[in-house]
């Protein structure tokens, strides 16, 4: 493969306006992915219901929606480091919408379950593509501050998801994933006034070829496949999602949780959900400072090559005391029961100045996210250090496989360890227990970040040398 001449327009690449449209789209986009994993767990109990079916069943759900998103994203994301991305992303948020349009027409369990496999099929293109094109926008320099908004849109997304499931589907369950479909084909529209944006127009030392209207041609093949896990970073970035995940995976039952509380203060079904699903979403706003975790990962990184891996190690391993201390605080719950969403809403608002308790696990519960939400950003940023280009959405994808099979084991293992542990720990304790144990996964995640911090400066060296000489062949 070689640098080649393009064309002066292609060179230019698109107005500063046109440029902001397309970033916009692409990180709102990626907080669909999200959207959709929130949602159905807030429903757990009417979907259950509905189809007659342990609720554990609708975890499965949710844990083989993990896997196939995953599986489909390597796929995706090999075609698209070989090809047009821009055609990939809008046939993948087609094939994400009619799955979850299917997802509020199914009549029973099968057909649900086969509905949100075809969903996570498409968002396996929004996410690993999505990925592979944001990061030909972003200089080295701001990689962990734009890379934090990308995660941060992925939070939102799991927020909205929880709050849309619970708030609108408390009434009817189907609701949501219709008004889901409408956004899904609002999106694919919305990728028909992007621009393509050029792979490797974000680097240094492509810079001076780029400007002359040159191509980066340069394309992954499977001979690159041992190269790519040949880089010793990018197998601890990879491993680390399987416990990480592990671990996150399980916290998609925080509505549960919370709503399981609420039924145990005599609470009817409906108003818990509701509860469930406000203060799950409270409790995660501490996401949003994953801004925070990315500034200080730039701000490190240009001190030291380490710098954004040991950001990630140690806000994973600081956050674990507060997440076990969040488990076991108790709540006490006043809102009116039967009352509308925003009656509800505003009682548990409204608790969080008058009930100490809630006040201490919302405190515990943003410090917690603040310091897991530092490994979002520079794990993104860490991806792009230590590839090239054309290898960043395959990285990406394998990581993101991994991350599937631990957030599946973990949304699905733990419904099982709420199941086993009901015998010595009634519900709720059952679920608090349950969470605090998975948590615990953390630990070898910090290690692992902790060692990638030792092979990324050797890792990113190598890639800077590699793009330098390229550029010279042009």
């Amino acid at each position: 493969m070689t640098l080649t001449r393009g064309g002066p327009a292609r060179a230019r690449g698109g107005t500063p306006a046109h440029r902001f449209y397309s970033v916009v789209v692409f990180v709102l986009l990626a907080s669909l992915d999200n959207v959709a994993i929130g949602l159905v767990p807030p429903l757990y109990g009417p979907i259950s219901d509905a189809f007659d079916v342990p609720q554990r069943l609708l975890g499965l759900v949710t844990a083989a929606s993990f896997l196939a998103s995953a599986v489909a994203a390597v796929g995706w994301a090999y075609v698209g480091d070989r090809t047009n991305r821009k055609p990939l992303l809008m046939v993948g948020t087609l094939i994400w919408a009619l799955g979850t349009g299917g997802s509020a027409m199914a009549v029973n369990y099968p057909a649900f379950l086969a509905a949100q496999i075809l969903a996570a099929v498409g968002l396996g293109a929004v996410g690993s593509v999505g990925f592979s094109v944001v990061t030909d926008l972003i200089s080295p320099r701001r990689r962990g501050l734009v890379m934090s908004f990308w995660g941060l849109s992925q939070g939102i997304g799991t927020l909205a998801g929880t709050l849309v499931g619970g708030l609108l589907g408390a009434a009817d369950w189907r609701r949501p994933f219709l008004l889901l479909t409408v956004v899904g084909l609002a999106a694919t529209a919305a990728y028909l006034f992007t621009y393509d944006i050029r792979r490797g127009q974000s680097e240094p030392e492509l810079a001076a070829a780029l400007a002359t209207g040159a191509e980066y041609d340069y394309r992954i093949s499977r001979a690159d496949l041992p190269r790519i896990l040949g880089r010793r970073t990018n197998r601890w970035l990879i491993l680390q999602g399987l416990t990480a995940q592990a671990a996150f995976g399980s916290l998609v039952w925080l509505p549960v949780l919370f709503a399981e509380r609420a039924e145990d203060q005599g609470y009817s079904t409906a108003t818990a959900v509701i509860v469930g699903s406000v203060f799950a979403t409270l409790f995660q706003l501490g996401g949003v400072l994953s801004i925070v975790g990315g500034l200080v990962g730039d701000a490190l990184q240009r001190r030291t090559p380490r710098g954004r891996a040991l950001v990630a190690a140690v806000g994973i391993l600081a956050a674990l005391p507060f997440y076990l201390v969040l488990f076991f605080v108790p709540v006490r719950i006043d809102v009116p029961d039967g009352a509308g969403a925003g009656a509800v809403v505003r009682a548990v608002l409204a608790s969080v100045v008058t009930e100490p308790t809630v006040g201490l696990s919302l405190l515990t519960a943003v410090v917690a996210l603040a310091l897991t939400s530092a490994n979002s950003p520079n794990w993104f940023a860490l991806i792009a250090d230590v590839n090239p280009p054309e290898h960043r959405g395959t990285v990406y994808s394998l990581g993101n496989l991994v991350n599937g099979v631990g957030r599946a084991a973990g949304n699905g293992l733990v419904g099982v360890a709420f199941h086993g542990l009901r015998a010595a720990f009634p519900p709720p304790l059952n679920y608090a227990v349950g969470l605090a144990a998975f948590q615990l996964f953390f630990i070898p995640t910090g290690i692992m970040y902790w060692l990638a911090s030792r092979t990324s400066p050797d890792d990113i060296s190598n890639v800077h040398e590699l793009l330098h000489n390229r550029a010279e062949r042009l």
